[in-house]
């Protein structure tokens, strides 16, 4: 990243064992099951902002009716199609993912921006706009769902520089290599 900020792009993911970051219809609800948002206080303190999809939006809006939110700083939602009504809790960015992580990074300001979502991290990754890789490794097999990463992504080189276990969660962190 060429911004001046400290603050790191970090792609965090809740991944069951066999690779999926949802299950099928995109259900997520069995994260809650082994985390919450004090399993790893460290990174929701070190989080000044969060980027995410559409789709990750909608479910997250779901699952926030049911468990709690996640406190990861200033909301941004990249998408094609904006809500009718407003949402007073974040800001709606129809721009290039250029320009919606460095407007993100902005408001993160010296803490890291959180990139949520499968195709918005993929579309970082592709862009070499991610410093790190953050995966929590939950203990359960989905056999299906959605996969860590879309198909058709390049190699990315991976360095890890951190494990931490809490219970069954097993947090993987990872620099990503240039």
């Amino acid at each position: 990243m060429t911004d001046a900020s400290t603050g790191k792009v970090v792609v965090n993911r809740a991944m069951s064992l066999d690779g999926f970051i949802a299950g099928p219809g995109h259900s997520m609800d069995w994260i809650f099951e082994h985390m919450t948002s004090a399993t790893f206080p460290e990174v929701m303190a070190a989080t000044g902002a969060m980027l995410i999809g559409r789709g990750t939006y909608e479910v997250g809006k779901r699952m926030s009716d049911e468990n709690g939110g996640y406190d990861g700083g200033v909301q941004f939602v990249l998408t094609h199609r904006p809500p009718d009504g407003p949402d007073l809790d974040v800001t709606f960015l129809t721009c290039g993912i250029e320009e919606a992580v460095a407007t993100a990074r902005r408001a993160a300001g010296d803490k890291n921006l959180e990139i949520l979502g499968a195709d918005v991290a993929a579309q970082c990754l592709r862009r070499g706009l991610v410093d790190e890789i953050l995966v929590y490794v939950l203990p359960v097999l989905l056999g299906d769902g959605v996969r860590f990463t879309p198909p058709g992504l390049d190699p990315i080189g991976l360095e890890l520089f951190s494990t931490i276990q809490s219970g069954g969660v097993t947090m993987l962190r990872f620099h990503v290599r240039r």
